[in-house]
């Protein structure tokens, strides 16, 4: 069973309140979990201590059993102390321009740099 940490939406229409919760990754966001370890309140200013609640005890536990923060949990845990800065994804190759539009960007900073 592959655990994952990960945040389950709550609150209302436009005013969202996230718990932190341990979950097997086959269940659906909002779905079943094991445990709930804390809670994320966007709407709260980032100096308030309450913006990200966490049981740094029971994270601590789930993580030594095997199971994975999301990316969000992660960036979440790190901020307060409790796991390490998670790697930042590199941008997909989709994303980029196409081949014409990449020469003639090429053709234009070769012509800038004359």
């Amino acid at each position: 069973m592959a655990l994952r940490i990960r945040l389950a939406r709550g609150g209302a229409k436009k005013r969202p309140f996230y718990r932190m919760v341990v979950s097997d990754s086959r269940n659906p966001r909002d779905g079943a979990f094991l445990e709930r370890v804390g809670s994320y309140n966007p709407f709260l200013s980032h100096e308030d201590q309450n913006r990200v609640v966490a049981n740094s005890e029971r994270i601590k536990h789930w993580i030594s059993v095997g199971a994975k923060p999301s990316d969000r949990v992660a960036a979440l845990l790190h901020k307060i102390g409790l796991c390490d800065k998670p790697e930042i994804r590199e941008t997909p190759k989709k994303s980029l321009p196409k081949k014409k539009a990449q020469e003639r960007l090429k053709a234009q900073q070769a012509a800038a740099a004359r």
